[in-house]
């Protein structure tokens, strides 16, 4: 999981480099970074985009860097949403609730996919 203040460090002391690019799985942005480095304009633009990460919520980092989708002030990833759906399914296979509530349960969780 990638880390907020770690990608705003890389990009205020290397992102003329792109490294903070490549940390953030933007491998081609880090290339072109590094293919243009000598213009300056890497450095330029990492500096905007350091400010741009400090200001960032954790919320829209997670969303936009770690893949998980935001609900309600926590994160959930899909691999936690596909446990929860399957131990709902258990649930429900052992008649522990009823087929509307598994139902209803279910819409729920799919909706934040």
């Amino acid at each position: 999981m990638k880390n907020k203040i770690t990608a705003a460090l890389l990009c205020f002391f290397l992102g003329a480099l792109g490294v903070h690019k490549f940390y953030l799985g933007q491998n081609l942005a880090g290339i072109l970074y590094l293919l243009f480095f000598w213009t300056f304009i890497p450095s330029i633009i990492a500096f905007v985009e350091f400010f741009l990460l400090i200001l960032m919520s954790d919320d829209d980092f997670n969303r936009k860097f770690n893949n998980m989708v935001t609900k309600s002030g926590g994160a959930i990833s899909a691999k936690d949403a596909t446990s929860a759906l399957a131990d709902l399914k258990k649930l429900y296979d052992s008649g522990v609730i009823t087929a509307e509530e598994y139902e209803d349960k279910r819409q729920k969780l799919l909706k934040y996919f």
